[in-house]
Protein backbone atom coordinates (compact mmCIF):
# COMPACT_ATOMS: atom_id res chain seq x y z
CA UNK A 1 0.00 0.00 0.00
CA UNK A 2 1.42 3.60 -0.77
CA UNK A 3 3.69 4.76 2.29
CA UNK A 4 2.25 7.59 5.11
CA UNK A 5 3.42 11.04 5.29
CA UNK A 6 6.92 10.62 7.03
CA UNK A 7 6.41 7.08 7.20
CA UNK A 8 9.62 4.72 7.09
CA UNK A 9 10.16 4.04 3.27
CA UNK A 10 12.70 0.73 2.29
CA UNK A 11 14.30 -2.01 4.02
CA UNK A 12 17.34 -4.21 4.48
CA UNK A 13 16.53 -7.68 2.35
CA UNK A 14 18.05 -9.47 -0.38
CA UNK A 15 17.94 -9.66 -3.92
CA UNK A 16 15.69 -12.38 -5.17
CA UNK A 17 17.53 -14.58 -7.38
CA UNK A 18 15.45 -14.08 -10.77
CA UNK A 19 15.91 -10.77 -10.33
CA UNK A 20 16.67 -8.42 -13.02
CA UNK A 21 19.49 -5.61 -12.76
CA UNK A 22 19.35 -2.68 -15.02
CA UNK A 23 21.27 0.42 -15.37
CA UNK A 24 19.07 2.76 -16.64
CA UNK A 25 14.81 4.08 -16.27
CA UNK A 26 15.15 2.82 -19.66
CA UNK A 27 16.58 -0.90 -19.31
CA UNK A 28 13.60 -0.95 -16.81
CA UNK A 29 10.99 0.27 -18.11
CA UNK A 30 11.88 -2.39 -21.02
CA UNK A 31 11.75 -4.95 -18.82
CA UNK A 32 8.56 -3.94 -16.85
CA UNK A 33 7.04 -3.93 -20.88
CA UNK A 34 8.43 -7.22 -21.76
CA UNK A 35 6.72 -8.97 -18.60
CA UNK A 36 3.40 -6.87 -19.51
CA UNK A 37 3.19 -8.04 -22.92
CA UNK A 38 3.67 -11.61 -21.63
CA UNK A 39 1.31 -11.10 -19.06
CA UNK A 40 3.45 -11.95 -16.18
CA UNK A 41 4.37 -10.18 -12.86
CA UNK A 42 7.73 -8.05 -13.57
CA UNK A 43 10.85 -9.46 -11.58
CA UNK A 44 12.27 -7.65 -8.88
CA UNK A 45 14.88 -5.09 -10.33
CA UNK A 46 18.33 -4.32 -9.02
CA UNK A 47 18.83 -0.44 -9.80
CA UNK A 48 22.43 -0.08 -10.35
CA UNK A 49 21.47 3.61 -12.44
CA UNK A 50 18.86 6.03 -13.59
CA UNK A 51 16.87 8.84 -12.19
CA UNK A 52 15.01 6.68 -10.23
CA UNK A 53 18.45 4.70 -8.49
CA UNK A 54 19.60 8.52 -7.89
CA UNK A 55 15.98 9.46 -6.42
CA UNK A 56 16.07 6.25 -4.12
CA UNK A 57 18.99 7.11 -2.68
CA UNK A 58 21.81 5.85 -5.27
CA UNK A 59 24.93 6.81 -5.68
CA UNK A 60 25.59 9.44 -8.93
CA UNK A 61 28.91 7.27 -9.92
CA UNK A 62 27.28 4.29 -10.01
CA UNK A 63 27.73 2.16 -13.05
CA UNK A 64 26.63 -0.87 -14.36
CA UNK A 65 28.95 -2.83 -13.61
CA UNK A 66 29.38 -6.80 -13.41
CA UNK A 67 30.71 -5.85 -9.63
CA UNK A 68 27.75 -4.15 -9.06
CA UNK A 69 25.29 -6.57 -10.09
CA UNK A 70 27.61 -9.42 -7.58
CA UNK A 71 27.33 -7.05 -5.03
CA UNK A 72 23.74 -6.75 -5.21
CA UNK A 73 23.30 -10.94 -5.27
CA UNK A 74 25.85 -11.39 -3.02
CA UNK A 75 25.21 -8.62 -0.16
CA UNK A 76 21.36 -7.07 -1.27
CA UNK A 77 20.34 -3.92 -0.52
CA UNK A 78 17.25 -1.53 0.54
CA UNK A 79 13.99 -3.02 -0.89
CA UNK A 80 11.29 -0.78 -2.16
CA UNK A 81 8.24 -1.06 -3.53
CA UNK A 82 7.88 1.40 -6.28
CA UNK A 83 4.85 2.99 -8.25
CA UNK A 84 4.87 2.19 -12.11
CA UNK A 85 3.26 5.40 -14.34
CA UNK A 86 1.66 4.44 -17.21
CA UNK A 87 0.15 6.29 -20.39
CA UNK A 88 -2.15 5.79 -22.97
CA UNK A 89 -1.71 8.06 -25.92
CA UNK A 90 -4.33 8.14 -28.57
CA UNK A 91 -5.21 4.57 -27.78
CA UNK A 92 -1.14 3.10 -27.62
CA UNK A 93 -0.75 2.04 -23.92
CA UNK A 94 2.85 2.42 -22.35
CA UNK A 95 4.43 2.36 -18.93
CA UNK A 96 7.59 4.52 -17.20
CA UNK A 97 8.96 3.95 -13.61
CA UNK A 98 10.71 7.14 -13.44
CA UNK A 99 9.19 9.89 -16.03
CA UNK A 100 6.46 10.87 -18.99
CA UNK A 101 7.41 14.22 -20.68
CA UNK A 102 5.34 15.28 -23.67
CA UNK A 103 7.17 18.51 -25.17
CA UNK A 104 7.91 21.08 -27.41
CA UNK A 105 11.12 21.68 -28.64
CA UNK A 106 12.24 24.44 -26.79
CA UNK A 107 9.95 23.29 -23.70
CA UNK A 108 8.14 26.05 -24.14
CA UNK A 109 4.79 23.85 -24.46
CA UNK A 110 4.90 20.64 -21.90
CA UNK A 111 2.85 18.33 -19.92
CA UNK A 112 5.56 16.15 -17.77
CA UNK A 113 4.45 13.60 -14.97
CA UNK A 114 7.08 12.59 -12.47
CA UNK A 115 7.41 9.11 -10.48
CA UNK A 116 11.34 9.97 -9.27
CA UNK A 117 12.67 13.21 -8.34
CA UNK A 118 14.88 13.46 -11.16
CA UNK A 119 15.41 13.73 -14.84
CA UNK A 120 19.31 13.92 -15.64
CA UNK A 121 20.45 16.59 -13.82
CA UNK A 122 17.09 18.81 -13.08
CA UNK A 123 15.67 18.21 -9.73
CA UNK A 124 12.01 18.42 -12.26
CA UNK A 125 9.44 16.88 -9.26
CA UNK A 126 11.13 18.01 -5.79
CA UNK A 127 8.43 16.88 -4.01
CA UNK A 128 8.05 13.15 -6.27
CA UNK A 129 8.11 10.06 -4.13
CA UNK A 130 8.28 6.74 -6.00
CA UNK A 131 5.82 5.01 -3.50
CA UNK A 132 3.30 7.24 -2.42
CA UNK A 133 0.74 6.54 -4.92
CA UNK A 134 0.52 9.53 -6.83
CA UNK A 135 2.38 10.91 -9.33
CA UNK A 136 3.46 14.83 -9.73
CA UNK A 137 2.12 16.71 -12.66
CA UNK A 138 3.38 19.56 -14.26
CA UNK A 139 1.41 21.35 -17.25
CA UNK A 140 3.50 24.11 -18.79
CA UNK A 141 2.93 26.92 -20.61
CA UNK A 142 6.34 29.11 -21.11
CA UNK A 143 7.17 32.33 -22.77
CA UNK A 144 10.81 31.85 -24.20
CA UNK A 145 11.37 34.62 -22.08
CA UNK A 146 11.29 32.70 -19.17
CA UNK A 147 12.49 29.67 -20.36
CA UNK A 148 16.34 30.73 -18.77
CA UNK A 149 15.42 32.09 -15.55
CA UNK A 150 12.83 28.55 -14.86
CA UNK A 151 16.26 26.29 -16.29
CA UNK A 152 18.40 28.24 -13.78
CA UNK A 153 16.64 26.84 -10.94
CA UNK A 154 15.91 23.43 -12.19
CA UNK A 155 18.75 22.03 -10.54
CA UNK A 156 18.01 22.49 -7.04
CA UNK A 157 14.15 22.38 -7.75
CA UNK A 158 14.16 25.91 -6.91
CA UNK A 159 11.42 26.41 -10.37
CA UNK A 160 8.03 25.81 -8.10
CA UNK A 161 6.04 27.27 -7.93
CA UNK A 162 5.57 29.60 -11.20
CA UNK A 163 2.51 30.92 -12.42
CA UNK A 164 3.30 29.22 -16.42
CA UNK A 165 3.66 25.68 -14.86
CA UNK A 166 0.53 24.54 -13.25
CA UNK A 167 1.71 21.36 -10.86
CA UNK A 168 -1.02 18.68 -9.40
CA UNK A 169 -0.49 15.56 -7.55
CA UNK A 170 -2.72 12.97 -8.61
CA UNK A 171 -3.30 9.55 -8.95
CA UNK A 172 -4.78 9.63 -12.63
CA UNK A 173 -4.99 12.20 -15.43
CA UNK A 174 -6.23 13.12 -19.04
CA UNK A 175 -4.67 15.55 -20.93
CA UNK A 176 -5.45 17.15 -24.29
CA UNK A 177 -2.61 19.10 -25.72
CA UNK A 178 -3.02 21.86 -28.10
CA UNK A 179 -0.95 19.83 -30.74
CA UNK A 180 0.97 16.87 -31.47
CA UNK A 181 3.93 16.47 -29.20
CA UNK A 182 7.02 14.54 -28.76
CA UNK A 183 6.65 12.07 -25.85
CA UNK A 184 9.35 10.39 -23.93
CA UNK A 185 8.99 7.50 -21.22
CA UNK A 186 12.11 7.07 -19.20
CA UNK A 187 13.78 8.92 -21.93
CA UNK A 188 13.28 7.02 -24.80
CA UNK A 189 10.94 8.19 -27.32
CA UNK A 190 7.15 6.68 -27.93
CA UNK A 191 6.48 9.00 -30.67
CA UNK A 192 3.69 11.78 -30.66
CA UNK A 193 0.50 12.66 -29.14
CA UNK A 194 -2.18 15.02 -27.93
CA UNK A 195 -4.68 13.11 -25.66
CA UNK A 196 -2.43 11.27 -23.42
CA UNK A 197 -4.50 9.93 -20.44
CA UNK A 198 -1.98 8.98 -17.53
CA UNK A 199 -2.76 6.77 -13.97
CA UNK A 200 -0.35 5.47 -11.45
CA UNK A 201 -0.45 1.63 -10.60
CA UNK A 202 0.42 1.52 -6.63
CA UNK A 203 3.43 -0.92 -5.57
CA UNK A 204 3.37 -2.63 -8.65
CA UNK A 205 7.12 -3.04 -8.34
CA UNK A 206 9.97 -4.25 -6.02
CA UNK A 207 13.10 -2.41 -6.65
CA UNK A 208 16.41 -3.26 -4.61
CA UNK A 209 19.16 -0.26 -4.46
Amino acid sequence: MPIAKGGPYGAPGPFPGDGVVVGSDAEARKVVEAARRERRPPPALGLVGGDLFRTLGGSDSAKRTSGGEARLRADGGVVFSVDLGEVLIDGRLHFFVAHLVARSRLWTRAFVAMNAQWLGNWNLGPRAHPGDGLLDTYDVHLKASQLLPVRSRLHHGAHLPHPGIKEQRTSAVQVELEDDLAVEADGQSIGRGRRLAVRVEPDALTVVV
